[in-house]
């Protein structure tokens, strides 16, 4: 039996157990999560031992990025029911979640042992390995996880990604094609199909699967940064709020892993350093400002120079891995042009590794970065380079802009900022080929 408390509204109910279970399960499907977890804690105190309850909950959890809290009640799953192929997997993405890819894999592996024929675990062994480069194994999961379920498109989706990055672009289409077909608006099944078009030099395909996505969703913007991106015509400034926001909040579970693991990222290293090179030893004395802060890789190389240290981002999910670093005085979730316009003259140092890259147009984000800064204070940043110095910025397939050396120069002039310092270096590899870039320290003008 389940005994709902007296509150100053609602008097005390008693419930059976699977009569509470349902509840607090269409609480959970109604997104009313709050009242869907205290009820599950009820459940516990009265049934430690229920599964059902055990096992939403650890989701409920695990959606939420309390992944230390899901990992610990699915761990209890497993102790009571070691054979719980369900449990090992779900284990496996709460680790995967934290960061912990090689134990996520052990996971799905044990799932797969206790029952081969479960396919979101061949689906998700598939994308630790994919994390990893290993694409050809990665394959033969994704193969194995469509067989076991040819309706998924996720699954479908998934392998068209394997295929791409194994070098068969004409079976990666059709794997994307299947997807779409099985999921007309998925829309990185979509992206993925344009994009491995124009990989294959099938130009016209890609300019065709834009018109249909777009005639299905007429002037949406993200629909038509992609298609600028993928194109090459009609690119506006900056890519739009939604796309950000959608991108880094998939990206968020995995970021810090996929970066530093096997991409070989060092934009906030580099940053900082040319940041060190500017400044006097770390007092903590000064106002810092992480400009597109994300997870807060750059937090601890500049918690030493804090008396305050604010992270800005448009992702709620960036922000709540940032959090749990504990480095931050204040976390923002904000558009950072918008930002820096209300802050006016409030930072001594504001740094943005890796962040300028999905703007074009710079002179705004510049304009507003002077008026945030305090006299002689720092905007230091990150950019990738553009191949042709003679246009200002491009914005690319892959969804980031390349800026000229001579347009930044200009920009930062015209917006009151000295160069201090400006170096190429490499920024991360992508595709396995290095992604250079330039690392610029400027100092306001007094």
């Amino acid at each position: 039996m389940v005994t709902e408390k007296d509150t100053e509204k609602t008097p005390q109910v008693t419930l059976e157990i699977d009569e509470a279970l349902h509840l607090a399960l269409k609480l959970h499907k109604g997104n009313a999560l709050p009242e869907a977890e205290r009820l599950y804690g009820r459940i516990l105190e009265s049934a430690p031992d229920n599964l059902n309850a055990l096992h939403f909950l650890g989701l409920l959890c695990h959606h939420q990025n309390r992944h230390d809290e899901a990992a610990s009640l699915i761990g209890r799953i497993i102790t009571l029911a070691p054979d719980n192929a369900d449990a090992h997997n779900n284990l496996g993405n709460v680790l995967e979640g934290l960061g912990r890819g090689m134990e996520a894999e052990a996971c799905y592996r044990k799932a797969i042992a206790l029952y081969p024929d479960h396919g979101p675990a061949h689906n998700n062994l598939g994308v630790v390995l994919m994390a990893r480069n290993q694409a050809g194994e990665a394959l033969v999961a994704y193969r194995r996880a469509t067989a076991l379920a040819p309706d998924s498109a996720e699954f479908r989706y998934n392998m068209g990604n394997a295929l791409r990055k194994s070098g068969d672009l004409d079976a990666a289409i059709s794997a994307y094609r299947e997807a779409i077909t099985l999921a007309p608006e998925y829309a990185v099944a979509l992206q993925g199909l344009a994009r491995t078009c124009l990989q294959a030099n099938r130009r016209e395909e890609a300019a065709d699967v834009f018109e249909k996505w777009l005639s299905k969703d007429p002037g949406n913007p993200v629909i038509l940064f992609l298609q600028a991106a993928c194109l090459g015509h009609g690119a506006p400034d900056r890519a739009p709020n939604h796309y950000i926001e959608q991108v880094f909040d998939d990206l968020a579970n995995s970021f810090d892993t996929h970066l530093m693991d096997h991409l070989d990222y060092r934009a906030p290293t580099l940053l900082l350093e040319a940041l060190a090179a500017a400044l006097s030893v770390p007092t903590a004395t000064l106002d810092i400002l992480d400009a597109g802060c994300g997870t807060g890789l750059c937090a601890p190389l500049l918690r030493p120079y804090a008396r305050h240290l604010a992270g800005v981002d448009l992702s709620a999910g960036m922000l709540a891995k940032a959090k749990g670093r504990n480095a931050y005085d204040d976390l923002i979730q904000a558009e950072l042009t918008d930002y820096l316009d209300q802050k006016s003259k409030a930072f001594d140092i504001i740094a943005s590794a890796d962040t300028l890259c999905y703007f074009g147009a710079l002179e705004p984000i510049f304009m507003a970065a002077a008026g945030a800064l305090k006299t002689d204070g720092f905007l230091a940043f990150t950019l990738e380079d553009s191949e042709d110095e003679t246009k200002s910025f491009q914005l690319n397939p892959h969804g980031r802009y390349t800026h000229s050396r001579s347009y930044v120069s200009g920009a930062l002039e015209t917006a009151g900022l000295d160069i201090h310092s400006i170096s190429s270096a490499i920024l991360r590899k992508e595709n396995w080929e290095p992604v250079f870039g330039q690392v610029v320290v400027s100092r306001k003008r007094r």
